[in-house]
């Protein structure tokens, strides 16, 4: 007696790279990307996996016809048959003073995960670089992608005070994610950075320092101004010869070091720093380090926004992190309901991030 075996399918183990690939392939479909593929440094803190299976990744993309490789210049997307051309009709812009290569983890991360999601809903989105310097050529850049485009509204990331007062006495809704300046009436959601650095300043001076240093962009950005007004606060209201001294900066670890140079050659030079940006963190470690000066036994430091690289690096550094992520959470729901209602109360949304004590702050006498 004999019987037929039917031809089933025999499962195969799927490599790394490939499961890569389709991960991209998927995050493209749903929109997460409209012209450039984000740096092979990007992606892989995105997925979570090493540079070489990125980069095989990319290729089989490309030999798909996905996407456009070629050296030195960023991976294009190509249009393909199964990719529908944007509804320009149903159009989100996000107006930002930086690329999106020179964010933070948590806010690539965040707008990342917001653009899959209007993308589900059926809304395109589209990134508008409108860089600090120059206000009217700023306006004049987003007067012409207004005009150009049929924009739903925008999300406005750490803009500057002229774009956030052009957004709030013109039609267009919009909602800042970061902090809005005083006198400007926009939704907004941010990281309460005011409480932060006061919190962050207080964990200094329960620790016996009296003399410590916020270094942050010299930038304008209401975030930051928060910082420093919260830092200062908490320094203030210590009293007991406490002093606060406000490092500002254009970004550059050329003017970084600058700063701290004439700092530290001062009588009284900090023995606590805060620093605002993850990625000025070890600019700042490796100054001390050419000084002669260790973390924590000289000087005590916390990071204001999370890097991934701080739980890793030992010993640990000192930073304050948003557990899953709430900000993409929060904004992708904002986004929708600002796209399909066209308007938000004009009030301040706030996260207070935990603080991961790390190993970079020590008591002193």
């Amino acid at each position: 007696m004999s019987s037929t075996v039917p031809p089933f399918e025999i499962p195969r183990r799927l490599s790394l790279c490939v499961q890569t690939a389709n991960a991209i392939r998927k995050a493209i479909d749903e929109g997460a990307w409209t012209e450039f593929l984000p740096s092979e440094r990007r992606l892989c803190e995105m997925f979570q996996v090493s540079r070489p299976t990125i980069r095989t990744a990319l290729h089989q993309l490309a030999k798909d016809g996905l996407l456009s490789i070629q050296q030195g210049r960023r991976n294009r997307l190509l249009k393909t048959p199964g990719r529908a051309a944007p509804d320009r009709g149903h159009l989100v812009g996000l107006v930002t003073h930086e690329p999106f290569s020179h964010m933070s983890q948590v806010t690539y991360q965040s707008i990342g995960e917001m653009r899959t999601y209007l993308a589900k809903h059926g809304i395109v989105s589209e990134v508008l670089v409108c860089p600090l310097h120059g206000a009217r050529a700023q306006q004049q850049k987003l007067e012409a992608f207004v005009r150009q485009n049929r924009v739903l509204c925008c999300l406005l990331l750490s803009v500057s005070y002229e774009l956030q007062h052009w957004f709030a006495t013109h039609s267009i809704p919009a909602l800042v994610l970061g902090s809005c300046h005083p006198d400007v009436q926009l939704p907004s959601l941010d990281v309460d950075y005011r409480s932060v650095c006061r919190h962050a300043a207080g964990i200094f001076l329960g620790k016996g320092h009296r003399h410590l240093a916020l270094v942050v962009p010299h930038s304008n950005v209401a975030g930051d101004l928060a910082s420093e007004q919260g830092f200062q606060e908490a320094v203030a209201k210590h009293g007991q010869g406490a002093r606060a001294t406000i490092v500002r900066h254009n970004g550059t670890a050329q003017a970084i070091t600058a700063k701290l140079d004439a700092v530290f050659q001062g009588p009284q030079p900090p023995t606590a720093l805060l620093i605002a940006k993850p990625q000025h963190v070890f600019i700042v470690i490796i100054y001390l380090l050419k000084r002669g000066l260790s973390v924590p036994d000289t000087v005590s430091l916390i990071a204001r926004d999370y890097d991934h690289l701080f739980e890793v690096v030992h010993p640990q550094i000192a930073h304050y992190s948003l557990a899953d992520n709430p900000l993409a959470h929060r904004s992708s729901r904002l986004m929708l309901q600002l796209a399909r209602r066209g308007m938000l109360p004009p009030q301040p949304s706030l996260i207070f991030p935990k603080y991961v004590p790390g190993a970079t702050v020590r008591r002193i006498a």
